[in-house]
């Protein structure tokens, strides 16, 4: 049976790893975790690769275990083949190494730290229902827009679902899907919106602020 998610770790972060399924499946989500997943008798391989072929994101649990791991290597490889999206969360400070940067460069991170990891949880948790509604939530952008837009409302400025939409959109092509939580969390010390553009350009390194702000329509 397809699920939302594929968890992807080494064995020696699996206490991470079960313990992120278990608030995942809590939030609504369907999650796709091995040993647990694997029927009896069942090629191991075989049943991986299927389950990664049908996930709609793959959570990476990244360490420097995970980093070092060959079979989380060939994990993300088949992700990347079968274009299903990574999400990396880091519960280290650590780098991928090379035979995982080609891989991983160009997507963005979470970081799990510091403690509690629970708090990162939620972020990550946010972050998929951008890609993995709940039931009975509106699919695309204009969905995850107004879900969102309940939250801006009441740090104290009212923001319409276009200012958000608009601010978003432009985010999301430098930062991918932590636009909208970069948002929530900046907006609450924020005036109005054009000082909530100001705090969110200062978040940025000075090429990618340009190309936020040139991107004004």
């Amino acid at each position: 049976m397809a699920r939302d998610i594929f968890i992807s770790y080494s064995q020696p972060d699996r206490d991470c790893a079960s313990e992120l399924t278990q608030h995942l499946e809590a939030s609504g989500f369907t999650v796709w975790i091995a040993p647990r997943d694997v029927p009896p008798a069942a090629e191991w391989a075989a049943e991986i690769i299927d389950a990664i072929s049908e996930a709609k994101v793959m959570v990476l649990i990244f360490s420097s275990s995970s980093n070092a791991s060959p079979q989380v290597r060939r994990e993300v490889e088949r992700a990347v083949h079968k274009d299903v999206r990574i999400l990396p969360f880091r519960i280290e400070d650590v780098l991928p190494a090379r035979s995982l940067e080609y891989f991983l460069s160009a997507q963005h991170w979470l970081d799990g730290f510091p403690s509690p990891r629970e708090l990162h949880y939620e972020r990550l948790s946010a972050c998929l229902r951008q890609w993995i509604p709940a039931p009975g939530q509106s699919s695309g952008p204009e969905g995850a827009t107004a879900s969102a837009q309940q939250r801006v409302v009441i740090h104290g400025f009212r923001l319409s679902t276009e200012q958000r939409r608009e601010l978003e959109t432009r985010l999301a092509r430098i930062l991918g899907p932590i636009a909208g939580l970069l948002i929530d969390r900046i907006a609450i010390g924020a005036a109005d919106c054009a000082d909530l553009e100001r705090r969110l350009a200062a978040e940025l390194d000075t090429d990618d602020r340009q190309r936020f702000l040139q991107a004004r329509p």
